[in-house]
C-alpha cells in the first residue's frame, strides 16, 4: 500500500523523556510513508524545541513548526490539520508510546472497511512506560462504532491518539468555529455523518498517564478526588462539578460544536439532544426523565459507564452519596 499518512502532534513543554519515546516509536513504524507533522506551541522550554529540532535534522520525514505567539491546544491542532496534504490523518499525544504496527494496521482497516475514520484499542502506561490497564476499552466504557451511531454525536467515540482518519474529514472540520472544544470528537461526528466509522479491539498504543496530563484516562473517581481536594465536598460543590466538569464539558458543549458542522439529517436530533442536557442541569436532587438518557446515551459496551451516568445526570442526590463526596 502506497498511501503516505501524516501523523499530527502538538507540543508544549512536554518533559523531555515523554517526547522522546514517543518521537522514536513513531519514526520506528513498520509503515514507513510516513510525516510527522510538529506544532510547538511557544514552550517556555527552550530544551523542547531543541529536541524538536534535532529531529527534523536527522529524519526528513519530520517537519517542525514553532509558533511565535501560544495558540492554544484546539488552535494548535487547527494549525496541524492546515499543513496536512495527505489521504490519511492520524493525531499524535505528546507522550504515549506507539506500537510498531499502530500506522499500518489502522491505514489497513480504514482501507479495507472503506469508512472515513478507524479508532484503536490501547492499553494504559504510568509515567515509566509500565501497563497498569491491558484494555482501554473495557477500562473506560468505550462506545463502540460499526458504521453510523448516534453515540458518535452525543458522545466523544475514539480518544484522538487513537485514530485515523480521511482528507475528507479533515477539509469539512476546517475552519474551526468559535464553539469547537474537542477535535477528536469532531472528526468522528464529521466522519459519523459520511462513510461511518469503524474500530480496532487490539492495543496499538500506550496511553500514557502521569501526573501533568491535560486530559488523561482518569476513572471519574479519580477526576472527583482532585475536585474536592480543590473545591471541597459540600454538595454545592458536587452540583458544581457535575454541570461545569460532566454536563457542560463532557457533554453539551460536544453537543453544541456538532450543530456547526451537521447535516440537516442530524439537526433535529442535536437540537432534542442539546435540550436535554439543559433539562437535567437544572435538576438538583432527582430528574425522572430518563427515557430520553436511553434514547440518546444507551449503547454496547457502556453498562458500568451507563449506571454512573444515570446516577449523576437524573439522581444527583444518590451520586453524591454513592461517591462520598
Amino acid at each position: 500500500m502506497k498511501e503516505k499518512v501524516d501523523i499530527l502532534m502538538a507540543t508544549y513543554n512536554t518533559e523531555i523523556k515523554y517526547l522522546k519515546e514517543q518521537i522514536d516509536s513513531i519514526l520506528n513504524q513498520t509503515y514507513k510513508d510516513i510525516e510527522l507533522i510538529i506544532s510547538d506551541d511557544k514552550s517556555s522550554d527552550s530544551k523542547v524545541q531543541e529536541v524538536l529540532k534535532e529531529y527534523e535534522n536527522k529524519d526528513k520525514r519530520v517537519k517542525i513548526y514553532i509558533q511565535k505567539t501560544n495558540l492554544g491546544y484546539i488552535k494548535n491542532f487547527e494549525f496541524l490539520l492546515k499543513k496536512s496534504n495527505s489521504n490519511y490523518i492520524m493525531f499524535a499525544d505528546h507522550d504515549d508510546i506507539w506500537y510498531e504496527n499502530k500506522v499500518s494496521e489502522s491505514l489497513k482497516k480504514i482501507v479495507d472497511d472503506n469508512v472515513d475514520l478507524v479508532y484503536c484499542n490501547s492499553t494504559q502506561i504510568d509515567g515509566e512506560g509500565k501497563i497498569i490497564k491491558q484494555n482501554y476499552f473495557k477500562y473506560k466504557n468505550v462506545p463502540l462504532v460499526n458504521g453510523t451511531s448516534k453515540l458518535a454525536i452525543s458522545r466523544c467515540v475514539g480518544i484522538g491518539c487513537s485514530q485515523i482518519f480521511t482528507k475528507s474529514v479533515k477539509e469539512k472540520m476546517l475552519p474551526f468555529t468559535e464553539k469547537v472544544m474537542a477535535h477528536d470528537w469532531l472528526a468522528a461526528f464529521i466522519a459519523n455523518e459520511n462513510k461511518g466509522i469503524e474500530y480496532i479491539e487490539k492495543p496499538l498504543f500506550g496511553y500514557r498517564l502521569h501526573q501533568t496530563n491535560v486530559f488523561g484516562g482518569r476513572n471519574l473517581a479519580q477526576n472527583l478526588a482532585r475536585w474536592k481536594s480543590e473545591n471541597g465536598k459540600s454538595y454545592k460543590a458536587f452540583l458544581k462539578y457535575r454541570e461545569e466538569k460532566v454536563i457542560n464539558k463532557a457533554y453539551l458543549d460536544g453537543a453544541i460544536m456538532c450543530k456547526d458542522y451537521t447535516k440537516k439529517d442530524n439537526k433535529e436530533f442535536l437540537d432534542k439532544l442539546i435540550s436535554y442536557y439543559k433539562n437535567i442541569k437544572k435538576s438538583k436532587y432527582v430528574n425522572f426523565h430518563l427515557i430520553k438518557y436511553f434514547e440518546y446515551l444507551s449503547g454496547n459496551n457502556l453498562i458500568k459507564k451507563m449506571v454512573k451516568e444515570i446516577a449523576i445526570f437524573h439522581f444527583p442526590i444518590f451520586g453524591y452519596l454513592f461517591y462520598r463526596f
